[in-house]
């Protein structure tokens, strides 16, 4: 029985795959080896990471890019304080923590310095000075004449980061703008200014800016004329009135009293006063019209700054504000320059170091946003137009081919206070303490020396 069964043919479904597996046995071997040959399938790990950077495969994942500004690394910014260098001071004021540095006239000596000039100087002057820097710069912009000056001085000369600049800390301001004084307006850079002149132990202080730290120096002195001895006023970014301005304004006004006087001595007309009265109504309609207008205008502007104010505290802006850091930063010292091949690693890494404070960015912002949102009163003169009210000894340096602030400015400056000295150094640009230190201690040495120096003495000649 069992003989028999084995000798029967398959079942119809057996006997259909058995010629199936005869077939595939027939195939050509290049068929068989293209489906046997070939890699396994990768795994979702695998396809999700590149080739060699799948976690535990053995092999480290590439780096991640770094965020760069000017060359500083983003990703590892410092608190100021850890910036800081070895000659580095903190004084707070109104809860802002400002970077300064001092230099004593007696610093030298005890280094075997000039120690003659140094006692010569200190016996005529001994009035400290406090040195303003300009937009964008910090304490690092006198560093080549902080020593110098103090010996010509014969007295201690500071230097301090203006909020927003430098190592001086970063305040965070928010849409609650109700604080007494903002540390990025130039009210607060005034008060700070007099502030170290207290700090100092002096009753009153040369004041020498940069660029826009002469607005500082000067809005420091309209504060307390009494406390300021002296301006020095370098590549100054006040702009003077140009000439003619106030003759044209005193020629206006003699031509309106002559128009007037000439109507109280005209005959009586009656048609001419019911044209007068005429007028007058259409003036007075006119008026209401201009005030409605300049309401609507107020009005607008208001809301437009609230929306610029909105922006610039939004990631978008900073994000912008390191983008032109990066772009222009750099180039922008450099055209600062005469001579911009001559700018050396060492000041390109000055300028650039407080990129590494962390809120570098948003400090800038801020400080913008103080200047469109200046809460100064209405009535208050502008600046350039008190000018002529200066009473102390002023000197105001430029260079010859300022590309920033050019020198025809600082020429209507000098001429616009009564008595100022015009000092034009030649073949340099927008940093005179720093692209020519030698020609700018020299000039202030012989303006000091003229304004509080003894003629029969040369006082500053050794110090410089």
């Amino acid at each position: 029985m069992l003989t028999l069964l084995s000798l029967r043919p398959p079942p119809p479904a057996v006997a259909n795959i058995l010629p199936s597996a005869a077939a595939a046995q027939s195939r050509p071997p290049l068929l068989r080896a293209h489906r046997t040959a070939g890699p396994p399938p990768p795994s979702a790990a695998a396809a999700e990471f590149p080739a060699g950077s799948v976690p535990g495969s053995g092999t480290q994942m590439p780096p991640r890019r770094r965020r760069l500004v000017a060359g500083i690394d983003q990703d590892e910014l410092l608190d100021p304080d850890a910036l800081a260098d070895p000659d580095s001071s903190f004084y707070e004021f109104n809860g802002v923590r400002v970077h300064h540095k001092v230099c004593a006239h007696g610093e030298d000596e005890d280094s075997g310095g000039q120690s003659s000039g140094s006692a010569v100087a200190r016996s005529q002057v001994g009035l400290p000075i406090v040195l303003l820097h300009g937009f964008g710069a910090s304490v690092f912009s006198w560093s080549r004449v902080m020593r110098p000056l103090a010996r010509i001085a014969g007295a201690k000369v500071l230097a301090f980061d203006r909020p927003a600049f430098g190592l001086t800390s970063r305040t965070r301001r928010s849409g609650d703008d109700t604080k007494p004084l903002n540390p990025y307006s130039m009210a607060f850079s005034a008060m700070a200014t007099l502030a170290f002149i207290d700090q100092l132990g002096a009753g009153k202080a040369v004041l020498v800016g940069h660029s826009a730290g002469c607005l500082v120096a000067v809005e420091a002195y309209f504060e307390a004329p009494e406390r300021v001895a002296a301006l020095v006023l370098v590549a100054p970014a006040i702009f003077a009135p140009r000439k003619g301005e106030k003759e044209n304004s005193a020629g206006e006004q003699e031509g309106a009293d002559k128009k007037e006087s000439d109507d109280n001595n005209a005959a009586p007309n009656p048609f001419a006063r019911i044209w007068g009265g005429f007028l007058g109504m259409c003036m007075w309609l006119a008026g209401l019209v201009l005030k409605l207008v300049m309401a609507v205008q107020d009005t607008v502007r208001a809301l437009s700054t609230k929306v610029l104010v909105a922006f610039l505290r939004s990631s978008l802006a900073a994000s912008l504000v390191r983008l032109i850091m990066d772009k222009f930063g750099v180039t922008g010292v450099r055209n600062a320059w005469y001579d911009p091949s001559k700018v050396t690693d060492h000041v390109i890494q000055g300028y650039t170091k407080p990129l590494r404070s962390k809120g570098w960015e948003t400090a800038l912002l801020e400080y913008t946003i103080s200047m469109i949102t200046d809460t100064s009163p209405k009535s208050r003169v502008p600046v350039s137009k008190r000018l002529s009210e200066i009473s102390c000894p002023v000197l105001v340096v430029t260079g010859d081919t300022d590309r920033l602030v050019p020198a025809s400015n600082a020429e209507r400056l000098a001429r616009a206070i009564p008595g100022a000295t015009l000092e034009v150094i030649k073949n340099c640009g927008h940093l005179p303490q720093e692209e020519r230190a030698e020609e700018f201690l020299s000039v202030v040495e012989r303006f000091l020396q003229r304004a509080f120096g003894t003629p029969d003495e040369h006082v500053f000649q050794a110090a410089v």
